[in-house]
């Protein structure tokens, strides 16, 4: 029972890894607009797709009392994060972008000893340490890179994506619905930027809107299946697939806008990837054993 559970949390996160690769893709496409805007639209769609689904099955609107503090955590670091995350994609070459945002496993395992106590041990903490290692290659923090802040920013998002799935894996262990947790970080997020679009919206052609509308049909079939598979499975058993959408998100910016990253961050990609397969294969020993 626990294998397929691992099993189908392996799908889901696959089948997220490629929708998110698609969302960044139709962000980028969007041109220049505010994050902050893009996001709306991005979180309208996914709301409107959780709200259809909670009523076709007659759930509840309403959550646990005893829930509220994680489903508010998770909407909080769950909105920075896809802030952060488009600003650098608006920034950074599509790859560099999403690896960036690919550092949440990483620090979801930080978390998940922070907030769930899940034990984590020298050999974990130096993988992640390896990982972040990693990420300064694609950073590249110097004086002279352009790029320093936009990447800085692409970390951050990272860091509150880790925290947002730990709390995604909190509420599927107190037994919370995946749609009415999609719907409650969605609406959140909507609410949460909509006195900024209201003094500050930028006006935009029928094209944009239609390419904004596909980020969020594309956002909801990450968010739906990312949700699904930390429900099935924790951090640490699948979190390794996650970064099959480095490779979607390569192959997108290669043939999309044409976009080919340096050595540096290959050589980043390549240490991080590493450190993952290294997290992967500790932790199914750990757990056989």
């Amino acid at each position: 029972m626990k294998l397929k559970k691992q099993y189908k949390g392996i799908f889901y996160i696959v089948i997220s890894a490629f929708c998110f690769a698609l969302m960044n893709m139709f962000v980028r496409m969007a041109g220049d607009l505010p994050s902050v805007q893009k996001s709306f639209f991005r979180n309208l769609v996914a709301a409107v797709f959780a709200a259809i689904i909670l009523v076709r099955e007659k759930a509840s609107f309403r959550c646990e009392r005893e829930n509220m503090i994680c489903l508010l955590l998770r909407s909080i670091f769950g909105t920075i994060g896809i802030l952060c995350n488009f600003y650098a994609v608006d920034h950074l070459v599509l790859a560099d972008a999403s690896m960036l945002n690919k550092m949440s496993p990483f620090f979801a395992v930080i978390f998940s000893y922070l907030i769930l106590k899940e034990k984590v041990t020298w050999n974990q903490a130096l993988i992640v340490i390896g990982a972040f290692v990693g990420s300064l290659f694609v950073i590249k923090p110097t004086i002279t890179n352009m790029d320093l802040v936009p990447s800085l920013i692409g970390l951050l998002g990272g860091i509150c994506a880790g925290a947002a799935y730990t709390m995604v894996r909190k509420l599927g262990e107190l037994g919370e619905k995946g749609p009415f947790i999609v719907f409650f970080f969605s609406a959140f997020s909507c609410l949460s930027v909509l006195p900024y679009l209201i003094f500050h919206y930028h006006p935009m052609t029928g094209m944009q809107i239609a390419v904004l509308l596909l980020a969020g049909l594309s956002a909801a079939g990450g968010q739906f299946s990312i949700t699904a598979a930390y429900c099935y499975a924790p951090a640490r058993e699948i979190s390794v697939f996650d970064y099959s959408q480095i490779i979607f998100s390569s192959i997108l910016g290669f043939f999309v806008f044409g976009q080919i990253p340096d050595a540096l961050s290959w050589l980043g990609y390549g240490i991080i990837l590493a450190m993952a397969v290294l997290m992967f294969f500790y932790n199914k020993r750990r757990g056989e054993a």
